[in-house]
């Protein structure tokens, strides 16, 4: 039985390794350890998934090529259940798999070709935003909210609700949604997405955005042709609409 992950109130941040390169795994758990990292191995598919809801993380990272079942099929397992930061660890760099991997929930795609510094720069910028969320105290902070209908968004838990369900969204929709909502009934173009994005050190290239709004899309239970929250402008970007307006 592997062991419960010490509290994130030890200072540490926790991440998770699902990578049967156990060589490689070996060597990220190495170079993070001194850097402050509480790095767990785990090095097949179903034990990746079972590992990944089982305790608290502030990311994970993710091979493709997995025994027993791939990346994807782990992505999508604790994807279900968790919104917790997930970097996507793969040797093949194909645009395709980057866009399924999106698709599913992946917060970033890195090549395994990568540079220790270049895996450091892309996993703090996935896990700012869970740290941040994980060492607040809600109970000290104002409340603020956006509600659009029966959407709404608590900017400080960083939850989002419909019909008072809770949206099980990654770091990246949060944030799309959230500039979508402070904007609604304008246009927010493709670019202004980005630049939002940007700011928050994401890894985002155009086509993602439209990836991450029909992620969107499909949780809100919208329709692309008739939607009831998200509306596509031609040419022009996104809009986030009241359906009860």
């Amino acid at each position: 039985m592997l062991p419960e992950p010490a509290s994130f109130q030890d200072g540490l941040i926790h991440v998770l390794v699902i990578d049967d390169d156990r060589k490689l795994a070996g060597l990220i758990r190495d170079y993070l350890t001194p850097l402050g990292y509480a790095v767990e191995l785990v090095h097949t598919g179903p034990e990746g998934a079972e590992r990944g809801l089982a305790a608290p993380w502030h990311a994970i990272i993710l091979d493709l090529m997995l025994p027993g079942c791939d990346g994807f099929e782990v992505l999508k397992r604790i994807r279900a259940k968790s919104s917790v930061p997930i970097l996507m660890l793969t040797a093949r760099g194909e645009e395709a798999d980057r866009i399924v991997g999106l698709e599913i929930g992946a917060d970033d795609y890195l090549p395994k070709t990568f540079s220790t510094r270049e895996l450091l720069a892309r996993l703090r910028a996935v896990t700012r935003r869970s740290i941040i969320a994980q060492t607040a105290a809600p109970a000290e902070a104002p409340i603020k909210e956006l509600v659009v209908g029966t959407v709404r968004l608590n900017l400080d838990a960083r939850v989002a609700t419909q019909n008072d369900q809770v949206l099980v969204l990654t770091p990246v929709e949060f944030d799309i949604l959230t500039a979508l909502m402070k904007s609604r009934g304008r246009i927010k173009s493709r670019e202004a997405l980005i630049e939002n994005l940007r700011d928050r050190e994401y890894e985002v290239f155009d086509r993602s955005v439209d990836v991450h709004i029909a992620a969107l899309r499909k949780k809100l239970g919208d329709d692309a042709h008739q939607p009831r929250y998200i509306r596509t402008v031609r040419s022009a970007g996104y809009m986030f609409i009241n359906p009860e307006a």
